[in-house]
């Protein structure tokens, strides 16, 4: 029952984020949206409830699963590409040395926040 429960969790803030997009004809994701939200609710609260752990953890086993759609897409479309893959593959390589750079840092930047309250404690 908890993992339905963080599943329903996980959903209603993907409808959420679906809502707000259709609602304000913004052009992210509903998803990227319903993760914002979640992520700051999250962050009001303090604490990620047990329910969504258990239903996160199960999503994260099967990460590979989720991003296999795009990865099939990109190969049945590859033909429309065949004259730009210098450019995708520069989009591939830039944006996966910065994904991992704001990592790092932000990374670095909570370490550094979590000293400082140590040594505040």
């Amino acid at each position: 029952m908890p993992m339905l429960r963080g599943f329903l969790i996980l959903v209603l803030f993907f409808l959420l984020g679906e809502a707000l997009r259709v609602l304000f004809m913004l052009p992210v994701s509903g998803g990227v949206l319903g993760m914002i939200l979640m992520t700051l609710s999250l962050m009001l609260r303090g604490r990620v409830s047990d329910d969504l752990t258990t239903a996160s953890q199960a999503l994260i086993s099967v990460l590979v699963l989720l991003i296999m759609p795009g990865v099939v897409g990109v190969f049945f479309l590859a033909s429309q590409f065949s004259g730009q893959w210098l450019a995708v593959a520069a989009a591939l390589l830039l944006g996966t040395f910065l994904s991992v750079l704001t990592t790092l840092l932000v990374m670095k930047g909570v370490l550094r926040l979590s000293a400082q309250g140590r040594s505040n404690d």
